[in-house]
């Protein structure tokens, strides 16, 4: 059901927000690229363009990281204690609560997603991960550590380690979570007391530069925080084979991943964290609560409209329920009402671009010619916008690309099973790793299936239940390294051993 009534229009702060002249966040100062250049944001739920930002490419990037290298070594960064850094965070995310509404907001007219669910969702995940991270700034220690050292008889030693910040860091986020990405990145490598250069993605960068307002309202220092517009092959590339940075934390797909990794092979082997795709299997066991899996199965794969590299986009069910929860799935589907995602009737808006639209039609496309059959949607939608109809696929097989590859959509395909060696085996069979699901009442089963799976986060009877706590990452070709819980300040902290000679 596509919407068609007027969507409410934005806030007047939002809209004044919007309106602004888009700068560059560099070294505590507002500027604009070098080249002067500016680029489009676009609304995707009727393709009209709503700001400019400006086009930042390699001297802006230079000039970042150069920023951020002084503030690392020599500004009042360094210099201040883990309760300092701590209570700036905080701080950080009470300014954020205070505009809860304005930053849905943006994020409904630049992604596409519906206001409520950013109100809901994204913006007090974002939030919550800044306080839950400030709690880390004054909790990151070392050791003591008793040696022997059996060429040296009788002499006495005390060896402890430190964990100290990693240094400058390159973060690269993606379009589908802006803010929260944002919060995902900036929070872990600030309690431990890195600078940061942060690359917004170029489909999505309106969230990140109202941020960058409230960092500076925050107290943070110049160069502490640097935010760059830009595109991946300009702007992202440079960050990532930058010399002086001394790593580089990236979300996106698999493919950039790659080439993320090749760029900081070829430069100073900086260190690297990815959060990359995925091509999630969520398994429906013959003792499942059905009525409850079905609605997780329709959660797990249209919940930000597909685009979540954790989708549950293959759905495993047990022969026994195939059809009942197909139709299932299929009938929830049929409720979403696709519109503006300022609508306040909007379950679902649309692909953030054009770009995306396409590619998620192809694989449509391409599903249908393998012999796939839609039970419903199948399409894009009929509408200015870049929407695509919410679609259950069946008569699928392993090797098709609906089944292989990750379209980052609303579409999900139904495979039936018999058994659950089968079922393990067809859920690990993937180049994937980031995340399953399992629906059974039989715990014990539960547990022992979640152990097998081969993926870094495992739901039992639910599905996208996310905390700050909770470490977030992927196996195999799904990434490398974890986002939140204490995990992520591993990823941004490097361990020194000292050794004083007390004999």
């Amino acid at each position: 059901m596509i919407l068609t009534t007027t969507a409410p229009v934005a806030r007047p702060e939002t809209q004044a927000f919007i309106d602004q002249d888009h700068q560059l966040l560099i070294d505590g100062q507002w500027v604009p690229a070098v080249n002067g250049k500016k680029f489009d944001v676009v609304n995707p739920a009727d393709g009209k363009v709503i700001a400019q930002v400006a086009e930042g490419g390699q001297q802006d990037v230079n000039n970042a990281v150069a920023a951020a290298r002084k503030a690392f070594e020599s500004g009042p960064w360094p210099a201040m204690t883990a309760s300092e850094r701590g209570k700036m965070l905080w701080r950080l995310a009470d300014l954020m609560e205070q505009h809860i509404e304005e930053f849905a907001e943006i994020e409904s007219l630049d992604n596409g997603k519906p206001k409520a669910v950013a109100a809901a969702a994204d913006v007090p995940l974002a939030i919550d991960l800044f306080r839950y991270m400030a709690g880390w700034a004054t909790k990151i220690e070392g050791t003591t550590i008793p040696i022997s050292v059996p060429y040296l008889d009788g002499a006495e030693f005390h060896s402890y380690t430190l964990r100290e910040p990693v240094g400058v860091v390159g973060q690269i986020i993606p379009w589908n979570f802006p803010l929260l990405m944002a919060a995902w990145k900036l929070g872990p490598a600030l309690a431990a007391g890195c600078t940061v250069v942060l690359k917004v993605a170029e489909e999505t960068p309106l969230s990140a530069l109202r941020l960058a307002h409230l960092v500076q309202e925050a107290g943070f220092p110049p160069g502490v925080v640097n935010v760059i517009t830009g595109f991946g092959e300009t702007a992202g590339a440079a960050l990532s084979a930058h010399p002086d940075v001394d790593k580089v934390a990236f979300t996106g797909s698999t493919e950039v991943g790659k080439l993320i990794v090749k760029a900081a092979g070829e430069t100073n082997l900086k260190k690297i964290s990815l959060e990359l795709g995925g091509k999630s299997p969520n398994i429906i066991m013959p003792d499942a609560d059905i009525p409850a899996a079905i609605a997780g199965a329709a959660n797990a794969i249209f919940f930000n409209h597909g685009q979540c590299c954790c989708a549950g986009s293959r759905l495993f069910v047990h022969r026994q329920h195939f059809d009942q929860v197909v139709e299932g799935v299929a009938e929830e589907a049929k409720k979403i009402k696709l519109g503006p995602g300022m609508h306040p009737d909007s379950n679902m808006g649309p692909m953030v671009s054009q770009i995306q639209q396409d590619r998620v039609c192809s694989y449509l496309d391409i599903g249908a010619k393998e012999g796939a059959t839609a039970v419903c949607g199948g399409k894009r939608a009929e509408s200015e916008g870049y929407f695509v109809e919410p679609t259950v696929l069946i008569d699928t097989h392993p090797n098709m690309k609906v089944i292989q590859e990750e379209i980052f959509g609303p579409v999900v395909a139904a495979v039936a099973f018999d058994d659950i060696e089968e079922v393990i085996a067809t859920a690990n069979d993937s180049i994937y790793g980031l995340a399953a699901a399992v629906w059974t009442k039989d715990i014990s089963l539960g547990h022992r299936i979640a152990k097998r799976i081969k993926a870094g986060t495992v739901w039992m009877n639910c599905y996208n239940v996310f905390d700050a706590s909770l470490p977030f990452g992927g196996y195999k070709q799904s990434g490398w390294g974890r986002e939140m819980g204490h995990e992520a300040i591993q990823l941004y902290t490097q361990t020194k051993a000292v050794t004083l000679q007390l004999k």
